[in-house]
């Protein structure tokens, strides 16, 4: 028996996929002509790593500030140092603290290393609110970059997640207590803290909630510092580089940088 509803739902689907939201988030492919053959290649961020071309607007300091591209710049300065400090950093409550020491102290261009790091990632959180600024300024959040400037915030959110959780790893006074008062906040969290709105409802407590999964416990401790280790070393790193590469895909995708208003 034929579904009533058959050519009702076909319809909302086809207004799905022909929306402005569906059509910003899966750009089309080009029609198989020996041209676009040629565009398919240029416009592929892992054929062709460098845009064929580059409008005049895109290499304008004023317009553009080069902020995105210093943001992904000391992104790959932390990258680098922070992987020739993993080697001599162990994340444990009884070394944490004087690796650091001998880092600063002991071991040759460590303190380099370590104040690279630290102020690179400082100058990436600074860079990033300037290219979300700027972006904001020039209307490039606007159709057909509204899908693209989504995953430019999730970006913003990861940057800020990777200076917090690597707040903790020196494993001094400083950073114990300021990460105590910011995984405090997170008990306040609607659903997930057990102080937040709709959180005793649900059955969240102190030792399942939010602040609980961050810190592997119910107070900054050992646990705490492995898992905040592992998401600022391992876990955030990679979910940030892959949504960098759709960024910078999209950005091709999308026409390039947008023109100033």
């Amino acid at each position: 028996m034929a579904d009533p509803q058959r050519p009702q739902k076909q319809g909302l689907l086809e207004k799905l996929f022909t929306s402005d939201a569906w059509r910003s988030v899966f750009r089309h492919g080009y029609a198989d002509t020996p041209r676009n053959r040629v565009l398919q290649v240029s416009a592929n961020v892992w054929l062709h790593l460098h845009p064929s071309k580059v409008r005049r607007h895109g290499v304008r300091y004023r317009h553009t500030w080069c902020a995105g591209g210093l943001t992904f710049l000391l992104y790959l300065v932390t990258v680098v140092t922070g992987v020739i400090l993993m080697f001599y950093y162990r994340p444990t409550q009884e070394y944490a603290y004087l690796d650091i020491k001998d880092l600063d102290f002991q071991v040759p261009f460590g303190m380099l290393m370590r104040n690279m790091h630290r102020w690179a990632a400082h100058g990436m959180v600074i860079f990033i609110w300037l290219h979300m600024f700027r972006v904001f300024m020039t209307g490039s959040y606007k159709p057909p970059r509204e899908f693209n400037w989504v995953v430019g915030v999730n970006l913003l959110v990861l940057t800020l997640l990777l200076s917090f959780t690597g707040y903790l790893l020196p494993w001094d006074q400083l950073s114990i207590w300021a990460v105590t008062v910011g995984t405090n906040m997170a008990r306040a969290t609607p659903l997930l803290g057990h102080e937040g709105p709709f959180g005793p409802e649900l059955g969240v407590t102190p030792r399942y909630d939010v602040r609980a999964l961050l810190l592997g416990g119910t107070m900054v401790g050992p646990p705490a510092l492995m898992r905040f280790y592992v998401l600022h070393c391992i876990f955030i790193p990679i979910a940030a580089s892959v949504l960098m590469i759709l960024h910078f895909w999209r950005i091709r995708k999308d026409g390039g940088i947008s023109g100033p208003l």
